[in-house]
């Protein structure tokens, strides 16, 4: 079961791919998290069905970007620290640096908000990368990260349209 900042309405697990399977969270107002496994669930809503078809799209490379409402709870640091990661295009990388420069903080702090993001994959935190290059850090994993850069990086040139709408609880 995931832990969560705000009231859980529902959570379902699903296979996007043969590789990853994954868990979403949603309260009554819009997904809550996005986690790497599963982790149990209870019945699917309306919601969570539209999460999947989304992400399952989003792993088959049919999607680019997201239409879910969001939900999320953080400190305004690191609201404005996912905020600046969903304006992040598609295939591209920024350093720890660059978006504390844009968001007007330090690299450290700005991973730290990074790492805490709960809605993976939507919210796309694995984009942020060393200064050097380095891949940095990922609470799914290295590997995980790397294959999300690797496989954006080789759609990057198909058509998508952006289209996120979040709600910011705090």
């Amino acid at each position: 079961m995931l832990h969560y900042n705000v009231a859980m309405v529902s959570e379902y697990s699903f296979h996007v791919n043969e590789r990853f399977a994954l868990t979403v969270a949603a309260s009554e107002t819009g997904i809550t998290a996005v986690a790497f496994g599963h982790h149990g669930g209870t019945a699917e809503t309306r919601l969570l069905a539209e999460a999947r078809r989304q992400l399952t799209e989003w792993f088959g490379g049919c999607r680019r970007h997201f239409d879910l409402p969001l939900c999320l709870r953080g400190t305004p640091f690191q609201q404005t620290v996912w905020a600046a990661l969903l304006e992040m295009p598609y295939g591209e990388t920024i350093s720890y640096l660059d978006l504390a420069r844009r968001v007007g903080n330090v690299p450290r702090a700005v991973g730290q908000a990074n790492g805490s993001n709960p809605v993976a994959v939507i919210v796309p935190c694995h984009r942020v990368i060393n200064h050097n290059g380095g891949l940095g850090g990922y609470g799914g994993g290295l590997d995980v990260k790397r294959w999300l850069l690797d496989f954006e990086s080789t759609n990057a040139n198909k058509s998508g349209q952006l289209s996120i709408s979040m709600e910011i609880s705090r």
